[in-house]
């Protein structure tokens, strides 16, 4: 298998796991759409890590294989191309992508898939299709505009550069760059942090910006509304107020 869910502390790591480059093929596209499914129903899952290995993220897609397509093949596969990404972006868990080397063209697009990123010093991240002669295809044109902004998301798929990890730092593509050798530990502490949290709030919360970001502020701020009163008919709210009335704020541990 080309990508693998591991699990452990609360935390699903989706490994992607095809070398030398991990490039995204249909059968691997249909994997991760199959795993991010598996990890958003799994109880056992609280948080998600998506990681490429120490050497590298993904390369992109399979050139080989996309040539041998034609307009009609293409037509046929882009719909499925976009739901296996979209079921990772879906994930109603915090998910934090893992960036080792290379994220380029579906592999940044995968990396945009996450609710944060930490990229390693060796990291480099772009959307090369244009000097294929093509656009980006997994929701590169739509995720990276809203995530840095058009004009920058511009720059990137008109030119089809590459930027280095520190680049990405200060266009906003990335959150936190570290070392290569603790990226994965690193993204791992940070799901494993949010797994211990309130799961339904932590769903919530990624609802609510998510759907937000999609639409307009008067539905924004009622599905906000909407899942804020909710909440207080969980018991992970009954279990918060009563820790912070009782012990302080910062002290309540959820199941």
């Amino acid at each position: 298998m080309t990508v693998h869910l591991e699990v452990a502390e609360g935390v699903g790591t989706l490994r992607l796991d095809r070398p030398p480059m991990n490039a995204l093929d249909v059968a691997t596209q249909d994997r991760l759409k199959e795993l991010a499914e598996e990890a958003a129903r799994r109880e056992d899952v609280r948080a998600v890590v998506i990681y490429g290995g120490e050497k590298v993220f993904a390369a992109g897609a399979d050139i080989k294989e996309m040539q041998a397509m034609d307009h009609a093949a293409m037509v046929l596969r882009s719909k499925a191309l976009q739901d296996s990404f979209t079921a990772v972006a879906r994930i109603p868990k915090p998910v934090v992508a893992a960036v080792t080397g290379y994220a380029l063209g579906g592999g940044c697009e995968l990396a945009l898939c996450a609710d944060y990123r930490i990229a390693g010093e060796n990291a480099k991240l772009g959307q090369p299709e244009i000097l294929l002669g093509l656009i980006p295809g997994a929701g590169g044109t739509q995720r990276l505009s809203r995530l840095i902004g058009p004009s920058r998301a511009k720059d990137l798929i008109f030119t089809g550069r590459q930027v280095w990890a520190d680049e990405a730092l200060a266009l906003g593509l990335v959150d936190r760059v570290v070392p290569a050798g603790e990226v994965y530990a690193q993204a791992h502490a940070w799901a494993a942090k949010l797994a211990q949290g309130p799961a339904i709030a932590l769903r919530a919360a990624k609802e609510s910006v998510d759907t937000g970001l999609e639409t307009d502020i008067d539905t924004g701020l009622a599905v906000e509304r909407n899942w804020f009163a909710g909440l207080f008919a969980t018991e992970d709210r009954e279990r918060g107020m009563r820790s912070f009335v009782e012990e302080g704020p910062g002290k309540a541990k959820f199941l």
